[in-house]
């Protein structure tokens, strides 16, 4: 990522019109419209744009929404906060304001604006320096008033103010940065950091700053290793516990279980499929995979590590960090089986396993496909082969697409109208037949629907029997 002056010829063209022409409206009534914050930054760093956030000095906020009106519609959602969105348009415009805590959290705020604030001043109230950057849409002019500039060139984390300790949700948006641009903390906003609770914050804005290190962390490890160094990993345990959990040192050079979890995450995100629910579940799963070994690792006596059943033993872990960051319930329970299936690929691989072990596991964890980006990331990160191959996985894919089980549990051949169709009623022996059925097809007893109809037939003259 190199750094360039910001370009405003690279937003998308359908805001380049309505940026401008906000511009010019507050400077024909007598204002200055500056971008400001992470829009700014974006440009810098050749970022993707797709909203835009203007501070408007010089105009109190009721001749600001006034020329505003004239020419845009308004929406009203933020106008609580001082800030007016263009309808339709993803331009939020605001005045500098003062803001003065009054509560717990990420809200606990008095809000005052105050259109003549000096620009350090207004620039104080934001959270990292690498976001207090501002720029000139009309003359191009960037103003820097805390040294932005400076530390997203030199990619360091820094705290623009005292302020920054009022709000603890900055903690958790400084490792999401630091894991999207690469970013090593300054050491005093690491130990002011440390002085901070995560008091009062709702469990909703804090899954927002993971997800966004998730599916958007160039290197999570970095996100992660900041909320190591400012302890705040004391609020997700699960995670906490990893630390100086031992690791057999041939399988494990990269160190112990935390440092294999860092690889791990690094090695996700090298290769993201793009696709946000599916990246976010196998993220999630690559987080959590290795939570159980905390609780079994042992030393054997030929002196070997080991951390036998530390799949299944993840599994109350997992659920105690995703329920906690109020992961939805349809997520988690796609998560929890890649986590209690990690090692399989691996070992299928290497019994040659069957199909019908193959047709098995496709049916616990509903995904293979999911499963095999899980166990790679699992294996590039102890630390990342030379090769980046995963041989295990290829073949388990190649397996599972011949069997239309890569991307879902296998379609069951018969379903419950074939067995009206033979004359079944509904009731409790269709549901048992159609059940033996299935298992028999997973196992591989039949692989048509005309053999499987045939079993059925069989089942239901049985049952007639009984």
């Amino acid at each position: 990522m190199s750094l360039s002056t910001p370009d405003l010829g690279r937003l998308p063209e359908e805001l380049q019109g309505p940026l401008r022409g906000v511009a010019e409206t507050v400077a024909g009534a007598g204002g200055r419209a500056w971008l400001v914050g992470g829009t700014v930054r974006d440009l810098a760093l050749g970022e993707r744009v797709h909203d835009l956030d203007l501070e408007v000095f010089g105009l109190p906020a009721g001749d600001l929404q006034a020329v505003l009106e004239n020419r845009w519609l308004l929406d009203a959602v933020g106008t609580a906060f001082g800030i007016l969105k263009l309808k339709g348009l993803p331009i939020d415009v605001g005045l500098p304001r003062r803001e003065s805590k009054s509560g717990q959290g990420h809200r606990g705020f008095v809000v005052n604006s105050d259109p003549h604030l000096d620009l350090p001043t207004a620039a104080a109230r934001r959270d990292y320096t690498i976001n207090s950057l501002y720029l000139d849409p009309l003359t191009g002019e960037l103003a820097d008033p805390w040294g932005g500039w400076d530390d997203l060139e030199a990619r360091v984390l820094r705290h623009t103010s005292p302020a920054f300790v009022e709000d603890p949700l900055r903690v958790l948006r400084g490792a999401q940065f630091a894991a999207r641009f690469c970013l090593e903390p300054a050491p005093e906003t690491v130990s002011l950091c440390r002085t901070i609770g995560m008091e009062g914050l709702a469990p909703e804005r804090v899954y927002d700053e993971w997800r966004k290190l998730l599916l958007q962390g160039r290197e999570p490890s970095r996100g992660l290793r900041f909320l190591q160094q400012t302890g705040w990993l004391k609020y997700f345990p699960e995670l906490e516990a990893l630390i100086g959990v031992p690791q057999d040192p041939v399988w494990h050079p990269e160190g112990d279980a935390w440092q294999h979890t860092l690889h791990c995450m690094d090695a996700f995100a090298d290769e993201r499929s793009g696709d946000e629910r599916e990246d976010l579940i196998v993220g999630l799963a690559v987080l959590c995979h290795d939570l159980g070994k905390p609780l079994v690792t042992r030393r054997t006596q030929d002196g070997r590590l080991r951390s036998l059943g530390h799949e299944q033993e993840g599994l109350v872990p997992t659920r105690a960090l995703l329920e906690r960051l109020v992961v939805s319930p349809r997520v988690l329970g796609a998560v929890e089986p890649l986590v209690a299936e990690h090692m399989r690929p691996s070992q299928l691989y290497e019994a040659g396993a069957s199909d019908a072990a193959i047709r098995r596991l496709a049916v616990r964890v509903g995904r293979i496909d999911r499963l095999v980006r899980v166990a790679r990331a699992d294996s590039m990160g102890r630390p990342p082969r030379s090769d980046g191959t995963y041989p295990a996985g290829e073949w388990l894919l190649q397996q599972a697409r011949r069997l239309h089980a890569e991307s879902g549990k296998p379609a069951p051949l018969i379903l419950g109208r074939h067995l009206i169709e033979l004359g079944a009623k509904e009731g409790p022996v269709l549901g048992s037949v159609l059940e033996r059925l299935y298992e028999e097809q997973i196992q591989g007893k039949f692989d048509t629907e005309g053999a499987g109809i045939e079993r059925a037939r069989q089942l239901l003259r049985r049952a007639d029997g009984d």
